[in-house]
């Protein structure tokens, strides 16, 4: 997979951030790591406790008297009650994000309901759906099997639609359906329960589509914006280049980018600021990935497609350039690839920095890595 350039405001010492300890802590409700993503999350916590000039001490104990305050690296964005165990009360305090209900850290969040009335959890908000219809594609979200009936009766009539289980991330449990009966037989290898608690998602389906992986990291007063590619090849071979440049959002603007780019950067910032909408939400990482492409009826489409407020498969690349703008604050573009390349026989660059090599239990031969491809001292 494919991305681009990452940016940095400023620095700040471990000291002021208070932290002396970084873990990574493994939720109660986070979904289950294949072996080559546990492996990477650790390499995440070693490269945020080498830039915060701290202490990486593993897997989180609780029943172990930690020195300092604890910078926690989690594998999923965690609930309030959660957070607040742990004495999670900032964005400094992680990387990822804290929601305040279970259903805020899905793409459930993303599309409103087929009614007013429609069933939804604690926690869904109308307000929030309403604030990004514009920059997400036209889809529901359902909570009951009825629901999910009337939005596909919908969305059908202007093509395939593409239906999502709200709780998994990226593009796993996705199925692209033509009829209603063919959404029956989906339907009944799903849970009941699973669909009231996190949601279906149904959506128009794209094709020829490209995925935008666009986000902002924080870390200590150090503060990046980036904008990526995701790409999947015939040779299973996936590679992520991303690039940005130093502050906030707004640092994103003057790059070079074409039109379609820019309009997802658009949309992701838009969906981003409408997480104020749920109370007690924080994030150091925030990461979004845009959909491109042409809907059923031959219109070009782009949308949100979900929101990621944890550690990603950008987020080597992410901590790459952060380490590379502290230690250079000359640097204004820095530019990464993070690739996950299968089969055997596979060898990674020299200088790349090699996350994972080896065979996963359910994956087979992986090998990943991250490597720097390029670094600017000036805008463009």
């Amino acid at each position: 997979m494919d991305g681009e350039v990452l940016s940095v405001s400023h620095h700040r010492t471990c000291a002021s951030a208070r932290a002396a300890t970084v873990v990574v802590y493994f939720s109660e409700f986070g979904a289950r790591l294949y072996a080559h993503e546990r492996a990477t999350l650790f390499d995440v916590a070693a490269m945020i406790a080498k830039l915060k000039g701290c202490e990486v001490a593993g897997s989180y104990d609780s029943s172990y008297r930690y020195a300092g305050k604890i910078f926690f690296v989690p594998d999923d964005a965690l609930v309030s009650d959660e957070a607040s165990s742990l004495d999670i009360c900032s964005a400094d305090d992680l990387f990822g994000g804290v929601v305040p209900y279970p259903v805020v850290k899905t793409k459930a969040i993303t599309h409103r309901l087929v009614t007013s009335s429609a069933d939804r959890p604690e926690g869904w908000s109308p307000v929030f759906a309403r604030r990004v219809q514009d920059a997400v594609l036209r889809g529901y979200t359902a909570f009951t099997v009825q629901d999910a009936h009337l939005a596909a009766t919908r969305l059908l009539r202007h093509g395939a639609v593409r239906v999502k289980e709200a709780f998994r991330d990226g593009g796993k449990n996705q199925t692209v359906i033509t009829t209603i009966a063919e959404l029956d037989e989906l339907l009944e290898t799903l849970s009941l329960e699973a669909i009231a608690t996190f949601g279906l998602v149904l959506e128009e389906n794209l094709r020829r589509v490209t995925t935008l992986s666009i986000g902002q990291v924080a870390i200590d007063g150090l503060k990046i914006a980036y904008q990526g590619t995701q790409r999947t090849v015939v040779n299973n071979k996936g590679e992520d280049v991303y690039g940005g440049s130093r502050g906030g959002w707004e640092a994103l603007d003057p790059l070079p980018m074409p039109p379609a780019v820019r309009r997802g950067v658009a949309q992701a910032r838009s969906y981003d600021l409408g997480t104020s909408e749920f109370p007690g939400f924080l994030a150091s990482r925030r990461n979004y990935d845009v959909g491109q492409g042409l809907d059923g009826e031959g219109q070009w489409r782009s949308g949100v497609f979900e929101p990621s407020w944890r550690s990603g498969g950008a987020s080597t690349a992410e901590l790459a350039a952060l380490t590379a703008f502290a230690e250079d604050p000359s640097l204004h573009v820095f530019e990464a690839s993070t690739v996950k390349d299968f089969g055997r026989s596979r060898e990674a660059p020299r200088h790349a920095l090699v996350h994972f090599e080896g065979d996963d239990p359910e994956e087979g031969p992986i090998l990943r890595y991250t490597m720097v491809m390029r670094t600017l001292r000036q805008a463009a």
